[in-house]
């Protein structure tokens, strides 16, 4: 694992990347609190060490799939470049542009 993983990106797409996992934790079923409790776990945090890293890893492959697509270029670029940097094999990584 290389230090890319823990820098911050930008806090132009670190706060991209939070409004759009929060917006994905939105369309779940909070009866439980569920829902609740995810978006509480994100909403008050910082861009610092690997907190971008953080949002995405709260995501199973199908969510992460979703969240790749709403995604702009260079924040789903800089989540592929982590998740590699990271170790990620690129069957897993499906925020890989082509």
């Amino acid at each position: 694992m290389t230090e890319l993983y823990y820098t911050p990106p930008t806090e132009k797409q670190f706060n991209e990347l939070k409004e759009i996992a929060i917006e994905i934790w939105e369309t779940y079923d909070d009866k439980h609190g569920y829902a609740t409790e995810k978006i509480n776990q994100i909403k008050d945090l910082k861009n610092v060490s690997d907190n971008f890293m953080y949002m995405v890893a709260m995501f199973d492959i199908s969510n992460q799939g979703r969240l790749s697509i709403m995604l702009s270029h260079k924040t789903r670029k800089a989540v592929e470049n982590r998740l590699k940097a990271g170790g990620t094999p690129d069957t897993y990584n499906v925020f890989i542009i082509d």
